[in-house]
């Protein structure tokens, strides 16, 4: 079948995300960068590989995948027999607690955390715009709403999902990484259990790998 393809950029937060899931499994894929600057994800070959224009995109062999979280499900899956179960499938109370928590990433911490990234780094250091403060005081306290949750939930487990490292976790990286990198990224220091979960996920080989080629890095 050959060596899977990931068309994206190592700086996009999305394309991160399935580039840490590939480190993790150990996979092996070949990384082909697309220009967003010179459109080139809006342009036929790209758009052949996602109709929405974004990146990144999977191909492997004759299957084509877009949507970051969709394409990070599919490479644990197809690399569990490397013994990363990082969906925990074979233990239903278990693999259902990382949907729930990959849900709490997509629906409630990812739409919380997203707008200061993007007002406080992306605007300022890629398009020389300046902030809306406003929005970024806006989202920082549902983003502080949010990690009230996440912090009673990891006083109770050392991950998200359980004690167990899982997608769960691992999704939540690049936006994250990136908003350490402002100077919002103090929000943690306020929320140890959060702070401690933090500290132990960026410290593995796949994230630090992954966090090399990113923004600020």
């Amino acid at each position: 079948m050959g060596v899977m393809k990931l068309y994206g950029s190592p700086v996009s937060t999305c394309t991160a995300r399935v580039l840490l899931s590939l480190e993790e499994v150990g996979a092996e894929y070949e990384l082909v960068t697309i220009s967003m600057p010179t459109g080139e994800h809006k342009g036929p070959a790209h758009l052949a590989r996602n109709p929405f224009g974004q990146i990144p995109a999977l191909e492997d062999g004759d299957l084509v995948l877009f949507e970051s979280r969709a394409i990070s499900r599919y490479v644990v899956r197809k690399y569990k027999t490397n013994g990363s179960n990082l969906l925990k499938e074979g233990n239903l109370s278990e693999s259902a607690m990382v949907d729930v928590w990959l849900e709490a990433e997509a629906q409630q911490y990812n739409p919380a955390i997203s707008p200061i990234v993007f007002q406080s780094l992306i605007l300022p250091k890629l398009r020389g715009a300046t902030p809306d403060q406003a929005i970024i005081d806006s989202s920082l306290e549902k983003f502080k709403k949010v990690l009230e949750v996440y912090e009673a939930r990891l006083s109770k487990s050392k991950y998200l999902a359980g004690d167990f490292f899982s997608l769960a976790d691992l999704s939540h990286f690049s936006y994250t990484k990136y908003l350490m990198a402002t100077p919002y990224g103090s929000v943690f220091e306020s929320y140890p259990h959060v702070k401690a979960w933090w500290d132990d996920i960026t410290s593995r080989p796949a994230f630090k790998k992954v966090a090399a080629g990113m923004l600020g890095s």
